[in-house]
């Protein structure tokens, strides 16, 4: 007989095969749709310089899509920009997604913005379109038993499935849907996620072929003797992720000022420059990656693409137009690396051959910074190369990148970008919730405010019960002087009314970072 955890898995299992079935398809439909109008944006700018006159129609007819999107947006706010922190706030704090209306603003938000060659990735909206697959099987395989923590297992697997299907690379999915969506590595979630991750990626390549979407192809190892040179891409890229975000994020609050109707339509209308005289810059920038390990525009060129994609990025995304920012990121990352190998060819007499791997180490390096998500960052990096040689070099830039992000109190963008959207939707004071009484596991970290006390010892959020403990492959009935060690996951009984505050609580307890700042959480009643 399997245990009630074991159980538990094989069902998140098997679920997230179904979740991979759906979440792939939407996703590929998603990306085909994507991709054939960022063609058609590409051809009409092209058209456009040969024919000046059809500017009159393009302006009539960016008037009449901002205007629909706009509409679109206002009646489905969680439809709007990227996506993943809207997933974010549906696992961690409680936010509710309707499927029934995401999806169809989604694909045809995401569609419109595509055809006039906005700065926009679709591996965001991706991961909530996959997201929003997992609740609607969610809800035809559990019934009348919906918005539970097993509904947010579930719908971390289809943000897994999502971004698996986008990139081709299930690794990354699988990781980042466990370092950035959950933030919780839980048995019962990797199963779930792993399955739906590698079933999507399926569905992606039976459609696509084995190309990765980044296909960095045959890049020469970086020589032992320019191994000093990740110190400088390391900090350049913590530079760039830091100043992404903060042109991201300025831009947004800049908009902020203007009405809602107006938004998109600016953001289309600088578009028609940009299409004309830079189209290199139009879309999530996957061109501009290969463009970067290149080199071959010279130094100059990379320059102005790199300010011209971090500007147009920052004036599509703070629109609010459905679209993301993680190819974007990726794309700003690749030419910052790309200036860095192209300077130190031209000036200090480097191998044409290091001009990639700077282009790749540094690409990492801003993802890892913007986000906050190094191992995913990573680990993206591994998939698409296809090797295992370039992972140091590729993992200190990302690191170095990390450490001089925190250093200069870079925010993970998601995680502001959720918050300024709980703040104008007015959910930051309380966030309602309608479920009942449910369990979760919630992993303890080593050195947190609760490791290393007794279970009787913690004071633990009213409106929980600590109902079991597992360490390592053994599950444990908790006694009040059971002692508490890093590694061990909590099965927490909680009451759905204060799910958002046990959650919080909880996540102060057992998360390593508050340790520093936190009092010891010692329960005094009981001396």
């Amino acid at each position: 007989m399997l245990t009630s955890f074991a159980r538990l898995k094989w069902r998140m299992a098997g679920a997230g095969v179904l979740i991979g079935l759906l979440s792939g398809v939407l996703v590929v439909i998603y990306r085909q749709g994507i991709e054939l109008s960022l063609r058609f944006a590409r051809w009409m700018y092209a058209q456009i310089r040969l024919t000046p006159w059809l500017i009159a129609p393009w302006a009539l007819a960016a008037i009449l899509v901002s205007l629909l999107i706009a509409w679109m947006v206002r009646k489905e706010p969680m439809a709007s920009g990227s996506g993943i922190p809207q997933t974010d706030g549906v696992v961690l704090s409680g936010l509710k997604m309707k499927w029934q209306t995401i999806l169809p603003v989604r694909f045809l938000g995401g569609l419109l913005a595509a055809l006039f060659g906005l700065s926009l990735g679709r591996e965001g909206p991706s991961i909530q379109i996959g997201a929003s697959g997992a609740q609607f099987l969610s809800h035809r395989m559990r019934g009348e038993r919906r918005e539970d923590v097993q509904e947010h297992y579930l719908v971390t697997a289809g943000a897994a499935a999502g971004l698996s299907a986008a990139f081709s690379a299930p690794l990354s999915g699988m990781m980042f849907a466990l370092e950035g969506i959950h933030r919780s590595f839980s048995p019962a979630i990797l199963m779930g996620a792993t399955a739906a991750s590698l079933t999507a990626d399926f569905v992606s390549k039976y459609c696509f072929g084995l190309t990765p979407v980044l296909d960095f192809g045959d890049i020469q190892q970086l020589p032992l003797n320019e191994y000093l040179w990740l110190i400088v891409l390391g900090i350049i890229a913590g530079l760039v992720g830091s100043l992404m975000n903060r042109s991201l994020l300025g831009f947004q609050t800049l908009y902020g000022k203007l009405p809602d109707w107006l938004r998109p339509m600016i953001a289309i209308a600088i578009a028609l420059p940009v299409g004309l005289w830079l189209p290199d810059v139009l879309g999530g920038g996957a061109n501009l990656v290969q463009t970067a390990e290149r080199g071959h525009p010279g130094l100059l060129m990379l320059c102005i693409l790199l300010v011209a994609k971090i500007l147009f990025t920052s004036t599509s995304f703070g629109s609010g137009v459905p679209g993301g920012i993680f190819m974007p990121i990726l794309a700003t990352g690749a030419l910052a690396g790309g200036v860095c190998g192209t300077l130190g060819h031209d000036l200090w007499g480097l191998p044409a051959q290091s001009i990639p791997v700077f282009a790749v180490c540094v690409m990492t390096g801003t993802l890892a910074a913007s986000v906050k998500t190094p191992i995913t960052s990573i680990l993206l990096t591994v998939e698409m190369s296809g090797t295992l040689t370039h992972m140091l070099p590729v993992a200190a830039a990302a690191f170095i990148a990390l450490l001089v992000s925190d250093l200069l109190r870079t925010k993970p963008i998601y995680g502001v970008l959720l918050e300024r959207y709980m703040r104008g939707q007015g959910q930051m004071a309380k966030l309602p919730s309608r479920l009942g009484a449910g369990i979760m596991d919630f992993p303890l970290e080593m050195g947190a405010p609760a490791d290393g006390h007794r279970v009787r010892d913690v004071a633990w959020p009213s409106g929980c019960l600590i109902i079991g403990l597992r360490r390592g492959e053994h599950e444990i009935v908790p006694r009040g002087d059971t002692m508490l060690r890093g590694g061990d996951y909590l099965i927490v009984l909680f009451s759905g009314q204060e799910e958002q505050t046990v959650r919080s609580a909880l996540q102060r307890l057992c998360d390593a970072e508050s340790a520093a700042s936190a009092t010891p959480p010692v329960n005094t009643k009981e001396h």
